[in-house]
Order: structure tokens, then C-alpha cells, then sequence
């Protein structure tokens, strides 16, 4: 029976789980099985594997995404974007990749318009950092959001090194705090990104704390919390004429991709 699984903490209601357990049965295969693993503290992972000797795979959620990269035989590209959110177990060892990249940047590109050349990414954990990266990518300029303000300019790009700030491709400044984000500022920015847990059940009445108010059809704003299907932040740009996307099709993507890679490697 191959073993595949989540890693994170706390672990409450897990998209993968059930989504690989409804694909299993829907698909037949009767040799594999998926489960939650909440781990307190990284450095339960080794007692983990020595554990669990039927573990072929593992995805990796908050807050581990780059915490884990230190226990990668080899993280690959995982490495490049920072953050790792998907293991291969193959002979003891783990072999890391980032499925988000291509997630996000699958289900994020159908709502691109001409225009939308400059993001502001909401937060700075290993989720912002996958957004990050698929937005060098795409060509798209980026600066950072979080409480604090300036933590860093942003991901690797371009599977070489840091974006200098100002480039086309990569992140055009440092991180702003969000008393900084003003209506100004967004008739550039007119991508609004939420990489952060602001907004998810059963804290729906929550919202980055943005200049709404400043938001027009010119504006796409794409949130990676998938539940509620229509957060606050998302309500607040629709209200207005903006674009809007969820993250359950990233979530959707990365978790094919995730598959994929785990029968690859085989």
C-alpha cells in the first residue's frame, strides 16, 4: 500500500485529504492511501518517516513550506522558489518541488488583462513566495504586503537569483506595511494578491486592511483561501467592478501536479 500524506500544524479541515481520498476511489486505485500528519515541530519529521515505512509522498502546508527545506536530500526547484510544498520519499531520502508555482500561475493567468503588469502580493510566507515566482514568470512586477513592512524584496527568479529591485520581472521595492497600500499606489498596483490566512473559516468577517473604497473594474484580485468560496476581501473587490478568483483551482492544479511528480519518480 503506497502512502502518501500532509504535513503542517495545526491540521483541521484539509482540501487534500479529501480530495485525494474522493480521486482514489473515483479513479479506482485501490493501492494507495492519503492522511494527515500534524506535526508540531518540524523536527518531527524524521520520527515521522521512520514511522510511516510505506510513505512514498508528502505535501507540506503552514507552517513548513520553507521550514522543511533544510531535511531535502535535494530540493530542486523548491529551492529556487524558497518554499516546498511537495516531497517525494524515495529510499529514505526527500526530494522536494514547489506544486503551488504552477497552481497558482494556471488558474491566476485566465483573469490577466493588457494592463495588469504591476502585484501586490498579501503576506510573505511560503505561499507568497510561490505567487512570487509564477508572477517573474508571467512578467509581472511585484512588491510585498505584510504587518510589519520590510522583511526582504522577494523570491528568486528566473531559477538563478533575487530580481534587483525595479526590474520588469520580479519585485519593484521593498515590503510595504499596509498603512502604506493607498489609493495612490493602486491606480499602479492593480493586481491585489492575498497569500495570507486572513479571511479563512471561520474568521469570515476578517479582510487585509486595504483602501477598498480605491478599487474599480481596472482592479483583479485573487485570493488564495478557497473557504469561504467568496471571502471578504474578494466581496469587497467584486462590490466594486473587480475581477475575483478563489484558490480552489491553484489548490486543484497543485494537487495534479503533486500526483503527477509521485508517479514520475516511482
Amino acid at each position: 500500500m503506497r502512502l502518501f500524506g500532509l504535513i503542517g500544524y495545526p491540521l483541521g479541515h484539509s482540501f487534500s485529504k479529501k480530495y485525494f481520498t474522493q480521486k482514489f476511489q473515483d479513479e479506482g486505485i485501490t493501492d494507495c492511501r492519503y492522511e494527515l500528519f500534524p506535526i508540531p515541530v518540524i523536527t518531527d519529521l524524521p520520527g515521522l518517516l521512520a514511522s510511516q515505512p510505506d510513505l512514498c509522498g508528502l505535501n507540506v502546508t503552514i507552517p513548513y513550506k520553507e521550514q522543511v527545506l533544510p531535511y531535502l536530500f535535494d530540493p530542486g526547484q523548491a529551492a529556487l522558489v524558497g518554499a516546498c510544498n511537495c516531497i517525494v520519499v524515495r529510499d529514505g531520502r526527500l526530494y522536494g518541488y514547489n506544486t503551488d508555482v504552477a497552481g497558482f500561475r494556471e488558474s491566476f493567468r485566465p483573469g490577466l488583462r493588457p494592463f495588469d503588469r504591476h502585484a501586490l502580493i498579501l503576506g510573505t510566507g511560503g505561499a507568497s513566495k510561490a505567487a512570487a515566482f509564477a508572477l517573474a514568470e508571467l512578467g509581472i512586477g511585484y512588491r510585498h504586503v505584510s504587518r510589519s513592512g520590510a522583511v526582504g524584496a522577494g523570491a528568486a527568479v528566473g531559477g538563478a537569483s533575487a530580481a534587483t529591485p525595479g526590474g520588469p520581472f520580479g519585485p519593484e521595492g521593498p515590503t510595504l506595511r499596509y498603512d502604506e497600500v493607498t489609493p495612490a499606489l493602486l491606480e499602479t498596483y492593480t493586481v491585489l494578491i492575498n497569500c495570507s490566512p486572513v479571511g479563512t473559516f471561520p474568521h469570515v468577517d476578517e479582510a487585509p486592511a486595504l483602501p477598498y473604497a480605491a478599487l474599480s473594474a481596472r482592479h483583479y484580485l485573487f485570493d488564495l483561501v478557497y473557504n469561504p468560496e467568496k471571502t471578504r476581501f474578494l466581496a469587497e473587490g467584486e462590490a466594486r467592478g473587480a475581477v475575483i478568483r478563489n484558490g480552489y483551482d491553484m489548490l486543484r492544479i497543485q494537487a495534479e501536479e503533486g500526483w503527477a511528480i509521485w508517479n514520475r519518480e516511482r
